[in-house]
């Protein structure tokens, strides 16, 4: 059965999967560490008992999220070497470096404080403390910066050569770094990032006031997540919006098979919702289209004409099937994201942020919304630079070791296992974690009075960098 398997469909079956794996933890790794130094930040200022309380709360997820994403990164690394050698070579003098510059500036820093920020509360003054988290913060940051630097330049390659080995070599790193695509995918995954974690967090506060409407930490962390819902929604759309029109100036292919446009469009491209896209015929039966839309979208013109995918050789064409649904999964879960942040604002209007039921199941169910919207988002924006490892220089199928497809299955075989093994606990862990109750804020305390945490208790102006002293 095997011989009948391509080796290339299961080697990017392999990575795909991995991959799959992999995103949802540093999408969530990102927002998490942001929303720590936070609300460490809120309790410095303000000596509210309910904010230290939600910082012990979720850095035992942080940690254990940011483990599962180091763990499976690792084994995406190796299969650079396995299953795409040949790939590694040729892109190994612009890329290695890249990923190099990732370990030495993010995952040093990351390392190197996360210590202090998981076991060090106290032991350090609180600015210290705090330093520690913010370094923990900016270093999740630059290990965005520097793999979707990576990413982008594969998806827009410029500032290189090819030397007579047809290797792509450096020829100027500004531009191998900041290329056409970049600025655009570090915004929009950014911000994808503090929506998933926002999706979380909020679902988390959904699911206890859903429980018991009085606590205190429940609301604080549910109000919180709204906020950031509510602003960073629509601007993540603008930035998706920016980014589509980045994607059609430098690939286009990849925009024609999200938008089903098999075939051109001289007086302007309808903007098709739903459909089933067929390959083989260029054609997307059963069309449910909105005339000239996507030429006004892509264009900013009604009769702006749009080209089709039957101007691109059938050869270079992406699995549009994939595309097409994957990107609409992502729209619309973002039109959800907003419709959701647009309720908690009605609530909160009237009043009623805490007590509306239906809001908190709607935020409760749309808790896995951001891993889902990631990783679609990932899935076209990787399938749809198909049949590409490097867009328009180095195809797929010229990137794969020389193996054999049972090898190839057997590994993967052996990933699937493990994976949802050893993941599946994890997650099962955190949600153990998520489903414990996060402390009152029952004391009432004012802002600047003085609280006690895990031993410790700020002074009382929380200004001395030995302000964090043995609770008396």
């Amino acid at each position: 059965m095997l011989a009948n398997v391509d080796a290339l469909l299961l080697a990017r079956c392999q990575f795909g999967f991995t991959v799959a794996f992999h995103i949802v933890f540093p999408a969530f790794s990102i927002g998490l560490a942001s929303y720590l130094a936070v609300l460490e930040g809120l309790w410095l200022a303000t000596g509210r008992q309910v904010f230290i309380d939600l910082f012990h709360y979720w850095i035992k997820i942080f940690a254990i999220a940011f483990a599962m994403g180091v763990v499976s990164g690792l084994v995406m690394s190796y299969q650079f070497g396995t299953n795409w050698s040949v790939y590694a070579d040729k892109t190994g003098p612009v890329l290695g470096p890249l990923m190099a510059y990732e370990v030495l500036s993010a995952f040093f820093l990351e390392a190197g404080f996360l210590g202090v920020m998981l076991f060090g509360m106290s032991k350090v003054g609180p600015r210290l403390h705090f330093l520690a988290t913010l370094m923990v913060a900016i270093g999740t940051f630059f290990s965005a910066f520097w793999i979707l630097s990576v990413n982008s330049w594969m998806q827009t390659p410029q500032g290189h050569a090819v030397n007579a080995a047809g290797q792509f070599v450096p020829a100027d790193w500004w531009a191998i770094i900041f290329n056409p695509s970049f600025p655009y995918r570090l915004v929009h995954m950014v911000l994808a990032a503090y929506l998933t974690t926002a999706l979380v967090v909020g679902a988390v506060g959904a699911w206890h006031l859903l429980r018991n409407r009085t606590n205190g930490g429940a609301r604080t962390m549910f109000s919180m997540a709204m906020w950031m819902l509510a602003v960073v929604a629509p601007i993540q759309i603008l930035a998706g919006d920016a980014h589509g029109l980045n994607t059609l100036e430098h690939q286009p292919t990849k925009v024609m098979a999200m938008e089903g446009h098999f075939e051109s469009h001289p007086d302007g491209a309808p903007l098709i919702l739903f459909g089933l896209p067929d390959q083989e015929a260029g054609t997307v039966r059963y069309a449910v289209e909105v005339p000239k839309l996507s030429s006004l979208i892509l264009k900013h013109g009604l009769n702006e004409p749009l080209k089709g995918l039957d101007t691109v050789p059938r050869e270079n064409w992406p699995p549009v099937p994939v595309v097409f649904w994957s990107f609409r999964v992502m729209v619309s879960l973002g039109m959800l994201m907003l419709l959701l942040g647009c309720l908690s604002l009605l609530a909160r209007f009237k009043g009623r942020l805490y007590q509306w039921a239906p809001l908190h199941r709607f935020a409760l169910a749309m808790g896995p919304a951001g891993f889902v919207a990631v990783v679609a988002g990932w899935i076209t924006t990787e399938v749809g630079r198909q049949p590409f490892t490097v867009y328009g220089l180095l195809r797929t199928a010229e990137s794969a070791s020389p193996l054999q497809a049972p090898a190839v299955a057997a590994s993967l075989t052996a990933f699937v296992l493990v994976y949802f093994a050893v993941f599946g606990m994890g997650i099962l862990y955190i949600l153990h974690l998520m489903a414990k109750s996060p402390h009152r804020d029952e004391a009432g305390l004012e802002p600047g009075a003085p609280i006690r945490t895990a031993g410790i208790t700020p002074a009382s102006s929380i200004g001395s960098d030995h302000a964090l002293r043995p609770a008396e």
